[in-house]
């Protein structure tokens, strides 16, 4: 399945979303299930589920297109008579209309509030934080990112450069993953190679530092949200680290330079961040 979805050119961060989905949701509820014998029934109480354990409206919808992907190659194959996705409602996305980030003092003390002393994550939780801070990337494109893809990260004066390749070859990704690493990034990752077991080219920057497999979506958000509450920091999504450095580059550059920087495919997002930075700022001021 994943590799039919590679031939058609998903990018590689759209693959390990899949694979994520796959491992930790998918398997462990049909993976014993002949494809024959899957019910609507048993579909519907999946989407069910997951609206329980409060997962967002996009979250879920990917999910059940992904299965429905799933099912039509064996449906193909006359393996299933039917799809049992067919019939089930996907959920209602709402566009967000908030751009949500943290000033300068915010991330500081979210990042100061990440115990760097745990062993097992805290290097990690700090690196994957600020790179996602200073660079805007996707939590996806951060879980995907491989040493090969950080250039110079083994000269203590260069600054690593993001390979566009990393994330595709689209003119977007190549725009959004060149050139933004920046210096206190590059020292971050550099305290973290130290300390990482996986230091192999093709292995994961941000990897659990006991298998080197990617970390655990969940488990990285309860991370950041207790980060986020022993800064008392209002409570903000791992995304809008993104919209961080999104509302730095609008109110320092105009937003068309702002737009190519963070791999915007429209300008819309620009303005509303340098909207949001500019209201803060007179807030602030008043």
């Amino acid at each position: 399945m994943l590799c039919e979805l590679e031939e058609l050119g998903r990018k590689p961060t759209t693959l390990n979303n899949y694979r994520q989905i796959f491992d930790f949701r998918l398997l462990p509820t049909f993976g014993e299930i002949p494809v024959g014998r899957v019910k609507r029934s048993q579909v519907e109480a999946l989407a069910t589920q997951m609206l329980r354990e409060g997962k967002r409206a996009q979250t879920r919808a990917n999910t059940l297109k992904l299965l429905s992907q799933v099912f039509n190659s064996p449906r193909r194959q006359r393996w299933c008579l039917e799809n049992p996705c067919w019939g089930v409602r996907p959920p209602q996305i709402r566009p967000h209309q908030d751009i949500r980030f943290l000033d300068k003092d915010e991330l500081e003390a979210v990042l100061s509030a990440i115990d760097v002393a745990e062993k097992q994550f805290g290097t990690i939780d700090k690196a994957i934080v600020l790179t996602a801070a200073m660079t805007g990337m996707r939590q996806g494109e951060l879980l995907a990112l491989r040493w090969r893809d950080v250039v110079g990260r083994k000269a203590d004066t260069r600054t690593p450069q993001l390979r566009a390749r990393t994330l595709g070859d689209s003119e977007v990704a190549q725009r959004r993953t060149l050139n933004r690493v920046r210096d206190p990034v590059a020292a971050q990752l550099k305290e973290l190679r130290q300390e990482s077991r996986f230091l192999v080219d093709g292995d994961l920057v941000f990897s659990s530092p006991i298998t080197g497999e990617p970390l655990d979506h969940a488990s990285l958000l309860r991370r950041f949200r207790k980060a986020l509450k022993a800064a008392g920091v209002r409570r903000v999504r791992f995304h809008d680290l993104r919209h961080t450095f999104g509302t730095r580059m609008a109110a320092s550059t105009e937003v068309r330079c702002a737009r190519s920087k963070s791999g915007w495919v429209t300008a819309t997002t620009a303005r509303r961040c340098s909207m949001r930075i500019t209201n803060r700022v007179t807030t602030r001021a008043a």
